[in-house]
């Protein structure tokens, strides 16, 4: 963890976490950026945020807005009618419920529209400063399997056994290292080995080719 610390210096932070540094940790920023991104590239989930920031930056301006609306600010994010639908619905939640405000557990967040645990780990991580959650997205799932941290099938599963599997100094740190990692050297596919600066702690469990 500490090699790659060092090593992803050279390497452009994922687009929630410049998000997350642009808007000072705002945590309705965080959820909302962090909702699109999913199975979304980093370019299009930041362009889409800015877009509909643009147009509403708070959860009362974004619930009023018609779920067209959204969907073509936030268009071509992946399933962007079922994230406009989210998104909409999440911030009516929070004006009536939160009074406009993000909630900082575990449950409540996990009781919005469209949230799952992975949002949920990251705005606690990123907004609330949260050292108890790990984030597990797909590149974390697939990293910790390849380097034989643990043998999961599922990103839910990767999250309990990396808890198990890591100190807990780290947590926190985790999704950004090996999101960042996965983006530019650890692939799915053709993984650059020999540009890694962990390759000798790894047991490139599913490799076949680099």
């Amino acid at each position: 963890m500490r090699a790659l610390a060092r090593a992803i210096d050279n390497h452009d932070l994922p687009a929630v976490e410049k998000i997350s540094q642009e808007s000072q940790e705002d945590p309705f920023e965080v959820l909302i950026a962090t909702m699109l991104s999913a199975q979304t590239r980093d370019a299009v989930t930041a362009a889409a945020s800015e877009r509909l920031f643009r147009a509403a930056r708070t959860p009362q301006a974004i619930a009023k807005l018609t779920a067209r609306r959204i969907e073509r600010l936030i268009y071509p994010v992946s399933f962007y009618r079922h994230k406009a639908r989210h998104v909409r619905a999440t911030c009516r939640i929070l004006v009536e419920r939160y009074g406009g405000r993000v909630p900082g557990t575990m449950e409540a967040l996990l009781a919005l529209p469209g949230v799952g645990r992975k949002t949920a780990n990251l705005v606690l991580i990123l907004s609330f400063r949260s050292l108890k959650n790990i984030c597990v997205d797909t590149h974390v799932h697939r990293i910790s399997n390849r380097l034989g941290w643990v043998r999961t099938r599922t990103p839910e599963e990767t999250e309990q056994a990396l808890y198990r599997a890591t100190n807990a100094r780290w947590w926190p740190y985790i999704n950004l290292y090996l999101v960042t990692w996965g983006q530019n050297v650890c692939r799915p596919v053709y993984p650059r080995c020999d540009a890694c600066a962990i390759r000798e702690h790894c047991a490139r469990v599913g490799v076949e080719r680099a």
